[in-house]
């Protein structure tokens, strides 16, 4: 296993992500040099929650800081390929999910990745963010990084904090996204996705939720979340689920993924299954901002459908100085 908490000191200086820039063919985006383009992934949903894969690019409205944009690329293309990480919390409040997340995680692994054209990584973090298994296209190594999952902390759920008292287990969670996009994507290009497991509590986290959801951004990666809560422990430890979901939807939310939680109506396996739905059903779209991207600074885009009633799930912008 690979500590990469280890690495935070020397990763606190974010580096910005060169994109590459797309041009449409017949055969979906190719890439060139010479032209700066943002591009994003939507998805959109009708009022029943049921995803649209028949639209085209004059039914969406794009804007950026208030002003109309040109969509100059767009595809439905879900034969991109893919590279996603599945990151896992492994706290003491974990501690009984914890063989429910290897089952359903292989699970995931199986159906979601395509031979010769997609690659997954695994990450776990409690008090310490590790690298389970680097990036890969092997089942069985992907496996096995699943059978390490292990919760390392008392099962009380609660250790010695600073000063001595009794604190709620340390899970670093804004660190492991921090990471997951600095260090696993900074250099990757393609369709980039996170999906992060977890009862959505931070204690003990270096990096800020805000720092971690700009990481995510400048990486350009759609982040999943599913709140997994062991009712039992979060009674006995006083734990907020709802401070939790919260968190977990900013970091869905303000990259263009979903939040989910599991209940006794919808299963770990069943939210999988939801999110392959998704990733298969993105529409790409790129565009050059009528601004140059020569002035730093985080920019807010505004995706809307021309059609009453439908959802889109999309970043909510981007930083210049990452593109």
């Amino acid at each position: 296993m690979r500590p990469l908490a280890l690495l935070l000191p020397a990763l606190l200086a974010l580096l910005p992500v060169v994109a590459q820039d797309a041009e449409t063919a017949d055969d979906g985006p190719t890439f060139s040099l010479d032209v700066k383009v943002v591009n994003l992934l939507a998805t959109v949903k009708d009022r029943s929650g049921r995803l649209l894969s028949t639209l085209t690019k004059d039914d969406f409205i794009l804007s950026e800081d208030g002003v109309r944009q040109e969509i100059r690329y767009f595809s439905h293309q879900t034969d991109l390929p893919l590279t996603i990480g599945l990151l896992i919390d492994t706290s003491g409040s974990q501690r009984a999910l914890i063989a429910d997340e290897r089952s359903a995680g292989l699970m995931f692994f199986r159906s979601i990745l395509r031979k010769d054209k997609d690659l997954a990584f695994l990450m776990s973090f409690d008090r310490n963010v590790e690298l389970l298994q680097d990036y890969t296209a092997s089942l069985g190594l992907l496996e096995r990084g699943l059978d390490e999952l292990q919760v390392e902390v008392p099962s009380s759920g609660l250790h010695p904090g600073p000063t001595g008292n009794k604190q709620p287990t340390s899970t670093a969670l804004n660190d492991a996204l921090y990471l997951a996009a600095d260090e696993m994507f900074r250099n990757q290009v393609g369709r980039k996705a996170v999906v992060v497991i977890s009862d959505g509590y931070d204690y003990g986290s270096k990096i800020s939720l805000k720092r971690a959801i700009e990481a995510a951004q400048r990486a350009d990666i759609v982040v999943y979340t599913i709140q997994y809560v062991d009712r039992h422990f979060a009674g006995r430890a006083y734990f907020n689920i709802g401070s939790g979901a919260g968190t977990l939807k900013k970091m869905s939310e303000q990259t263009g993924g979903s939040a989910f939680r599991v209940s006794r109506g919808i299963r770990l396996a069943g939210i999988f299954k939801q999110i392959e739905d998704e990733l298969r059903g993105q529409y790409s779209i790129g565009y050059t901002p009528k601004r140059g991207l020569d002035r730093p600074g985080f920019r807010k885009i505004s995706l809307k459908a021309a059609g009453k009633g439908l959802k889109i799930q999309a970043r909510d912008g981007y930083y210049a100085d990452a593109i």
